[in-house]
């Protein structure tokens, strides 16, 4: 999954990575592969394949044009098309499924189980080979799902996804989710536990939906739910939940951190691992703590706060990162509607207090990455900041030219980093400030670089790089 395990910290153990490389004469990349117009989802990857979500303006397959929601599952060894979940947009208004977005929600993988959220709000359980051997079941619908309402079903073939189940979080659960689906699922053990995406109605000043679940889990096993929080979080939301869950287990409890989409850190009992599938009847989530990172932002009426950037309330988009015993994330007003300050915290898990805050600059959409006790973390300003773990106290700071949406990885000794204006940035890790290399793409780049089996990746919004040091390079 993102981050790798449910710390969700973005750091890999893969050596021989290179601090530069060349699409323009092939220097140091293993293969290319074209993504749609718009790619938001950061790939991942798992069993001899690369997953990641895109949009259709360079469709696969010339049967299924249009605006859509697209997942691609990649051959590792050369970006070879293996399949293609291909999903229609919902249609209701542009603020329920932004125009061109594609699917903007990551993959996570175990064995041959692929679960992602698509952008009409379904939580879905895919086989990982596709139809290529056969559509199993109980979701059986594959054909009628990938068309829109009214249009005439296309016959499947062995590029299509198979759905092994799907749970409708807008039908089920009557999310309103804002701009589209935008989560990561975490995976603990037979759970997987879910952002919903909800937000504000189209004037960004009502909820529609206020007792609707922010975070719900599901049986990965049957797809049923098994349980939701009833917190009141989806009644005090400023624009729409964006960050997803992490687990950490904290003096012999098991935790799930939550970032609400009213800017308050949650820690959620962890339901209890069982061999026997879920009942029909779902439960709360218990709430173990909540912590309010800036107690005083507004708290009521706060949709007169739209568009202020010196005062409204908070709120997380990264996701919150659990490292020995404590809980690192960053908040603060909203990159489109709120103010411009914005921190980073880190909160002690056992005892629900802060230990230190960093001020970050104008808005942050990044999930920190701890290493060595040190903190890498990037904001919309298109500064990259380390700093001390344990204090808080900043080191350096690197600036990029673009405005940074994607999170740091952490490999090789290296710190990796993507911006808006399509640069690659690569320092090395440290309290020392030190450039490695620095390359332009040419194509936007919001999703975050990961690395696996030697390989790096980077994902512009058209094409998906796999970058790896070979004989005429480092």
């Amino acid at each position: 999954m993102w981050g790798r395990d449910g710390s969700r910290n973005m750091v890999s153990e893969e050596k021989g990575l290179p601090a530069s490389f060349d699409p323009a004469d092939g220097r140091n990349i293993l293969w290319a592969a074209p993504l749609g117009g718009k790619t938001f989802s950061t790939p991942v990857v798992a069993g001899g394949r690369v997953f990641v979500g895109t949009s259709n303006e360079n469709p696969r397959d010339p049967r299924r044009i249009g605006d859509r929601g697209v997942m691609l599952c990649l051959d590792e060894k050369d970006g070879s098309l293996h399949w293609q979940l291909v999903v229609p947009k919902i249609t209701t208004s542009v603020y329920w499924d932004w125009p061109k977005a594609g699917q903007c929600s990551p993959a996570t993988v175990e064995g041959d189980r692929v679960y992602t959220v698509s952008n009409r709000g379904e939580v879905m359980c895919l086989d990982i080979h596709g139809l290529s051997n056969g559509n199993d079941g109980p979701y059986l619908d594959e054909a009628r799902h990938a068309v829109p309402d009214g249009e005439a079903v296309v016959e499947l073939g062995p590029l299509d996804a198979d759905i092994i189940w799907s749970y409708d979080l807008i039908g089920e659960q009557g999310v309103r989710q804002h701009d589209s689906s935008h989560a990561s699922i975490l995976i603990d053990g037979p759970y997987l536990y879910v952002n919903t995406s909800i937000g504000v109605d189209d004037s960004h000043k009502q909820l529609d939906a206020p007792e609707a679940p922010s975070l719900v889990v599901i049986d990965k096993r049957t797809g049923r739910l098994a349980a939701r929080e009833r917190e009141g979080i989806g009644a005090r939301i400023f624009h729409c939940t964006w960050s997803s869950p992490a687990q950490g287990v904290v003096n012999g409890q098991n935790l799930v951190f939550f970032g609400g989409g009213d800017g308050i850190l949650y820690a959620f009992q962890a339901l209890e691992h069982s061999s026997e599938a879920t009942s029909a009847e779902a439960v709360d989530l218990r709430k173990i703590w909540s912590y309010d990172g800036d107690p005083g932002a507004p708290k009521e009426n706060i949709s007169q706060y739209l568009r202020n950037r010196e005062e409204s309330p908070s709120n997380i988009k990264g996701m919150p990162v659990f490292h020995e015993g404590r809980v690192f994330y960053a908040l603060g007003g909203d990159f489109w509607w709120g103010k411009r300050k914005a921190w980073l915290h880190c909160v002690d898990a056992a005892k629900n207090a802060l230990l230190w805050s960093y001020p970050l600059n104008r808005h942050c959409m990044s999930t920190p990455a701890i290493h060595e006790g040190l903190v890498y973390i990037t904001d919309c300003a298109g500064t990259i900041h380390g700093l001390d773990a344990g204090t808080g106290k900043g080191y350096w700071t690197a600036e990029t030219r673009g405005s940074i949406w994607s999170s740091p990885l952490v490999a090789d000794g290296k710190v990796y980093v993507t911006s808006q204006r399509g640069e690659v940035v690569v320092l090395a890790t440290g309290k020392t400030l030190r450039e490695l290399g620095r390359i332009e793409l040419g194509g936007s780049i919001s999703a975050s670089p990961v690395a696996a089996n030697g390989v790096l990746y980077i994902a512009t919004h058209k094409t998906l790089y796999a970058v790896k040091s070979n004989e005429s390079g480092e």
